[in-house]
């Protein structure tokens, strides 16, 4: 079969691998569709986290099931699947306590093991949704909304509060989604007009702000000086993440969705005098599939827009580089097979 391998930094290579074979509990999965998201890019330039060469990118991802052996019958061959990409080992302290997207052995396709870049993939059954009344497009999206789901339920967020997004690529427009769907005032924050005015039409936010131009005074105006009680930051930006504390309400709470390979620093007297919960938000759960695949399916969420980029499996390699660049305007590429 074919896959995807990032061998190295700046390195994706089409190579011919062996099919995988059905283990107990598992189910063998063709892929049909791939999102492309940060993550991958991030491990193509070398500044993801938790990563190592050479690797299968890939972990947004839809599909059929070709193999299976599942006891309990709730999936069959040929279902179509969204692939739940956490891997978590079921006893740790995390995984205990229902917190499986915070596993401390967490082994997440396509970053510490290899993804679904390839035509076969073999996972648990345990990780698979049926997604048979969704399109592929939308079933291979149920991931990158997923993390913006569990951003905004990990938030505690109610009604009515004014709430900060930072970052307007896939994970932060998922959070300022699922935002609005909470009852949220919505101010987005990109240092991209064109981005910017994506949000008003895509998440209908309400106020945006652009980054590069008196930012914290704009926050201030929008807010009566009071400043956002909720501040998401999924720039995956040293900067941005240590000006965020500057964002927040006295009281409020700041929600890390993105991930840097650095060291970040605050001034505490700032931070004490707020009485500010700093939060991180990682991956999701199932819980957090399972209502993003109903807002989906009930149309709640516009995925053909949300979908920018497509290519086929095979041209992939030479468009990859291309999604770096902001003049491309991606928002969300799809490799189809």
């Amino acid at each position: 079969m074919r896959a995807i391998v990032c061998e190295q930094i700046d390195q994706l290579k089409l190579v011919e691998q062996e099919e995988p074979a059905l283990q107990p509990g598992t189910a063998v999965v063709r892929i049909r569709r791939i999102g492309i998201c940060g993550t991958d890019l991030h491990a193509y330039k070398g500044n993801q986290p938790f990563f190592s060469y050479p690797r299968v990118l890939g972990h947004e991802l839809a599909g059929v099931v070709e193999q299976i052996d599942d006891s309990n019958g709730i999936v069959r061959i040929g279902d179509q699947v969204s692939i739940i990409p956490y891997m978590h080992c079921g006893v740790c302290i995390a995984c205990r306590n229902g917190k499986t997207n915070c596993c401390t052995d967490m082994k997440v396709l396509g970053v510490h093991i290899d993804g679904g870049m390839r035509e076969l993939i073999v996972v648990p059954v345990t990780h698979l949704l049926v997604t048979n009344e969704l399109t592929l497009d939308q079933a291979a999206v149920l991931e990158p909304l997923s993390i913006g789901a569990h951003a905004v339920r990990r938030a505690a967020l109610q009604a009515g509060e004014t709430v900060l997004v930072i970052g307007s690529g896939p994970i932060g427009l998922g959070v300022m989604a699922f935002a609005k769907h909470r009852g949220a005032r919505i101010i987005a924050m990109d240092i991209q007009d064109e981005r910017l005015a994506f949000c008003k039409q895509w998440a209908k936010v309400d106020e945006t702000v652009n980054a590069l131009h008196g930012a914290k005074e704009r926050i201030a105006e929008l807010t009566g000086g009071e400043y956002p009680t909720v501040v998401f930051d999924a720039t995956g930006n040293a900067r941005s993440m240590t000006d965020a504390f500057g964002y927040v309400a006295h009281g409020g709470r700041l929600v890390y969705v993105g991930l840097v390979k650095a060291e970040l620093s605050f001034n505490d007297p700032e931070f004490h005098k707020r009485e500010m919960t700093l939060m991180g938000s990682r991956n999701a759960t199932i819980e957090d599939f399972a209502a993003v695949q109903e807002a989906v399916r009930s149309g709640s969420i516009d995925v053909d827009s949300f979908i920018t980029h497509r290519v086929p499996f095979a041209e992939m390699i030479n468009r990859f580089d291309s999604w770096l660049k902001p003049e491309s305007k991606v928002i969300k590429a799809m490799v189809e097979l």
